[in-house]
């Protein structure tokens, strides 16, 4: 069986206070919290979701945030750096943008292309690059227009304890096309026009540690549920053995760890983030899975209010 990943789904991430998570994404960045529940497995911790006007797949970063965790460290077996892509042209504008917001911003370069560098407020790495491909993103707030706005992931670059497996998953395993090479970097490219281009680090690292500011895995996209089960299939033919199909309300999800000691998720397209929400009131109020809403007076007592930008009534 022959598959071709089209590209991520979403990458999920640990921070720390959910209000800073919270403000950086949406005030700073421009991104629109089209979710707020919890983490399915720790209850007590928020799950939150930014990405564009209708939360398409490729333009969600999702966190957990964990007020009281440690600071992680960044090394092999994680997303190293996570890129969002942004129209042609928009750099300059979003370079002003950070300073103004009194973010610091390093200028960068990786296969050719100009790359805006900076940390989240947790430590979470991140980069803007100007990409032509993928839609615009419609969601306006505080004077960031579509013509500028972030459109979605640009890609991951992966950071792997064994470069060598995780290049062959890459290429073997999940479709992907190698096709430049650079001093310390190999580049590969899904079928998608968004979340599309992975870079890996050629240079072994040593495992980093999960804590705030580190990501906890990549998704990739599967169309439907039928094609994770394509996908099931297949990577059980290449030797990988999968989680079992896990419920996560707005998708479908299977899991396994690469050799390089990446976790990998497989995500379904459908159903979406509107199935308990309208599209116009995406993120405004807490929405758990019919399995713990006989628990919501006890999860809301314990997660730290929130306020939503521009959200009616204030603090949740």
């Amino acid at each position: 069986m022959s598959k071709r990943s089209t590209g991520i789904h979403h990458i999920t991430a640990v921070v720390g206070h959910p209000q800073e998570n919270l403000d950086f994404y949406t005030k700073v960045l421009g991104l629109r919290m089209v979710k707020q529940t919890i983490n399915f497995d720790d209850p007590g911790t928020y799950h939150l979701y930014f990405g564009n006007e209708s939360g398409s797949p490729g333009t969600i970063m999702t966190t957990f945030p964990w007020p009281q965790s440690r600071r992680g460290r960044i090394s092999g077996g994680q997303v190293g750096i996570t890129p969002f892509a942004v129209p042609d042209g928009a750099l300059d504008f979003w370079e002003g943008r950070l300073k103004e917001k009194n973010v610091s911003v390093m200028d960068g370069e990786r296969f050719g292309e100009r790359l805006l560098q900076f940390d989240d407020p947790h430590g979470l790495r991140l980069e803007l690059v100007e990409r032509s491909g993928g839609e615009s993103n419609g969601w306006s707030i505080d004077g960031i227009s579509p013509e500028n706005a972030i459109k979605g992931f640009g890609g991951a670059v992966l950071y792997s304890v064994m470069p060598e497996k995780t290049c062959a998953l890459l290429e073997q395993g999940m479709g992907l096309i190698q096709t430049e090479e650079e001093a310390g970097w190999i580049r590969f490219q899904a079928a998608g026009s968004i979340g599309q281009v992975i870079d890996v680090k050629r240079e072994a690292m040593p495992l980093g540690s999960m804590g705030s500011g580190v990501v906890h895995h990549i998704a990739w996209r599967a169309e439907d549920e039928a094609d994770q089960q394509e996908w099931m299939a297949h990577l059980r033919q290449a030797g990988i053995t999968p989680t079992e199909v896990r419920d996560r309300q707005y998708f479908k999800s299977i899991y396994f760890r690469e050799e390089g000691g990446i976790l990998f998720e497989i995500a379904t397209d459908p159903p979406g983030f509107t199935r308990d929400e309208e599209p116009d009131r995406l993120g405004e109020s807490l929405q758990l899975p019919p399995w713990l809403e006989s628990e919501r007076e006890k999860i809301e007592r314990v997660l730290l209010p929130i306020r939503l930008p521009g959200a009616k009534g204030g603090e949740r």
